[in-house]
């Protein structure tokens, strides 16, 4: 048998390597026209910022070392121009001494990956420009602030890329604006955890300009202008495009092969695309979302190594293995904090209009008698008829990343929140505390479907009439500090002298500082015949830092009028 994969990298050399474990006898060939085959993209941020010193640490496995190990024909430097399904050849062209030829195959996989997006704008080509998709960018940006003085940068999109480059170009020294056309950043957050982001984001002293397009670049002596829709123009001595990716479908065009509805290569179950001969993987195809059911493109690494992986064993053994889809875990460091996603957001869930319920719980990192604890946020999105957990997203500091590798665990399983009630962790101090954050959050979710707990979100507060009470349950020494307006002020502790107080025939609206003493106080008001008391989601922690952006965004659109 004759195999041939087009692209390398995380998908095309993990079905490879995967293939020649399978069949020794094959003859496969890998075409990159790249001049890397496997290397860390998600590391380039961190060797251009200084973080990882040594470039080689970077390349996973050179063609030379690959073609050693696994005896694959690893042709770099090399472009597939076209595929002929009917005669099973594909064209290629030599890159280094533009000889065209032809290869013939038995099974062909197609890894070509994502491009980037640079929108036809004016001056988007004047040097200082640049994207970040692989190693030779890197190294074009590499050179570049080593060879010139760089003081201004400008990141032209706030995705998990644009702020790792934010934070690495902030710490060799540079000014950084960070220019987002959306309201938020980190798109595949709901923006009441991408607040808490942003207002960090800020507090490190980046410049951070949401709900602003970029119109075009111009250059003034050795300076770069970025244009804004606003009419303002930001310096810059290098401006990084991170606006996003979309899946390289020309070749697969070109043959002829069937895309689907989000643009991509379309594949069945077992990676084969309209052509039986043909499979494809990586960051070029879609597939159905296993929660939404709607078609969707992921670009994580993560997800093309085990499709190589599920690739071969078809290619080889038959196609029995079938792929299940993405829930898109993906994790991000943000200057000091992290942020982490699983499964789908509240609104997309809204836009694909599944019914759910959001509820957020602030917890510490470890037990808070031990030094060092740091609070996490995690918001959960879970269904009201079976309590199963859909999608999951936390910003914090210490151990977010074995939290969300959690939840993402228990939404591929299909899992729910009564199980995460029972989820069972490692326990020690230094670790976590008896009830992990995963637990909180998963009882708070319980009480919300057992009806013991009501609530309300922060975007609710219009639904509140005169009527209606408001009340504070933190303590007078919190209230000094900041409170909703309109509320009155009833320590948890002084609510059961108090109670009468409050008017039995009237809506009661909770809050306290994290939204646990909203619920101990909900609890004992419904059990005195409160029939109507809902408390704050997130609580005033979570209310002041959503309030803190909107407010901002507001007066960043009255500057513009």
């Amino acid at each position: 048998m004759k195999y041939i994969i087009i692209g390398a990298v995380a998908g095309g050399a993990s079905t490879a390597a995967r293939l020649r474990r399978l069949d020794e006898k094959a003859e496969i060939i890998l075409f990159e026209k790249g001049e890397y085959i496997s290397y860390a993209n998600c590391g380039l941020p961190y060797y251009i910022g200084d973080v990882i010193k040594n470039r080689k640490s970077l390349l996973i496995q050179t063609a030379s070392s690959f073609n050693q190990r696994f005896n694959i024909d690893v042709r770099t430097m090399t472009e597939v121009i076209s595929i002929n399904p009917t005669s099973k050849t594909v064209t290629v062209t030599n890159q280094n001494t533009g000889k065209e030829y032809e290869e013939s195959y038995d099974k062909l996989v197609l890894s070509p990956g994502a491009e980037p997006i640079r929108p036809p704008l004016s001056g988007i080509t004047l040097e200082g420009i640049f994207t970040l998709r692989n190693v030779s960018d890197t190294d074009y940006i590499k050179a570049f602030v080593q060879q010139t003085e760089v003081k201004k940068a400008v990141i032209i999109g706030a995705g998990f890329i644009g702020l790792e480059m934010a934070e690495n170009l902030q710490d060799l020294g540079m000014d950084v604006s960070v220019i987002e056309m959306g309201n938020q950043v980190l798109a595949p957050m709901d923006y009441p955890m991408a607040a808490i982001i942003q207002q960090h984001i800020r507090s490190k002293g980046v410049n951070l300009l949401l709900n602003s397009a970029v119109t075009g670049f111009d250059k003034a002596g050795a300076k770069l202008k970025v244009l804004l829709k606003s009419g303002e123009a930001l310096d810059a001595d290098i401006v990084l495009l991170s606006i996003g990716v979309k899946p390289d479908t020309k070749l697969a065009v070109k043959a002829g092969l069937k895309l689907g509805a989000a643009k991509g290569i379309w594949v069945n179950e077992f990676l084969q695309t309209s052509d039986p001969d043909i499979y494809a993987v990586g960051d070029a195809i879609e597939f159905t979302n296993p929660i939404t059911k709607q078609s969707m493109n992921t670009y994580l690494a993560g997800p093309a190594n085990k499709q190589g992986r599920l690739c071969a064993d078809n290619i080889v053994l038959g196609n029995k293995q079938k792929y299940s889809g993405s829930i898109n875990t993906a994790i991000v460091k943000v200057f000091d904090m992290t942020a982490a996603t699983a499964g789908t957001a509240s609104k997309h869930l809204t836009s694909a209009g599944i019914k759910h319920i959001v509820s957020t719980t602030h917890s510490g990192s470890h037990a808070g008698y031990y030094p060092g604890a740091k609070q996490m946020s995690i918001q959960i999105a879970f269904s009201p008829d079976d309590g199963r957990i859909l999608g999951a997203q936390i910003a914090g500091y210490d151990g977010v990343d074995k939290r969300i590798d959690i939840l993402s665990s228990a939404i591929k399983r299909n899992s729910t929140i009564y199980e995460l009630t029972e989820f069972e962790h490692a326990y020690a101090p230094p670790y976590s505390s008896a009830k992990d954050p995963v637990n909180m959050a998963a009882f708070a979710a319980e009480n919300i479907l057992q009806g013991r707990l009501d609530l309300f979100y922060w975007n609710q507060f219009d639904n509140i009439s005169g009527n209606d009470i408001l009340v504070d349950v933190r303590s007078k020494e919190e209230v000094e500090k900041g409170f909703i307006p309109n509320s009155i002020n009833i320590p948890i502790d002084s609510l059961r002298e108090r109670i009468n107080e409050l008017d039995k025939n009237k809506n009661i609206y909770i809050y306290c500082q994290a939204g646990l003493r909203g619920y101990l106080a909900q609890r004992i008001l419904n059990q005195n015949g409160f029939a109507k008391v809902l408390n704050l989601s997130g609580g005033y922690q979570l209310w002041e830092i959503i309030h803190k952006e909107i407010n901002l965004a507001k007066s960043f659109e009255l500057k513009k009028i």
